[in-house]
């Protein structure tokens, strides 16, 4: 469910893309999880992987942090050097 709102967010503050990638397994507050046995598809974990300069990225994290106080949900920031810059 917050799969869409999460890409929402990036897609209305501008973000030129993100990749989705299923999450299969993990381990966090005391247990394990895996994705083919413990969790419905309502339930699945991804991880969104998107690259912005840092202005979007400010409201866009401020809106998800919003989002996730509500789900499960880490975030995580870096800085990235882009190789190909005339791709983004």
């Amino acid at each position: 469910m917050a799969l869409k709102r999460a890409c929402r967010i990036l897609e209305t503050a501008g973000v030129s893309g993100y990749t989705v990638l299923p999450a299969l397994s993990g381990y966090g507050r005391g247990s394990r999880w895996q994705r083919d046995r413990d969790l419905s598809a309502s339930q699945d974990m991804v991880v969104i992987i998107s690259i912005s300069d840092e202005l979007p990225i400010r409201n866009v994290l401020l809106e998800l942090h919003e989002l996730l106080d509500q789900h499960i949900g880490i975030l995580n920031t870096s800085r990235v050097e882009v190789l190909r810059p005339d791709r983004f």
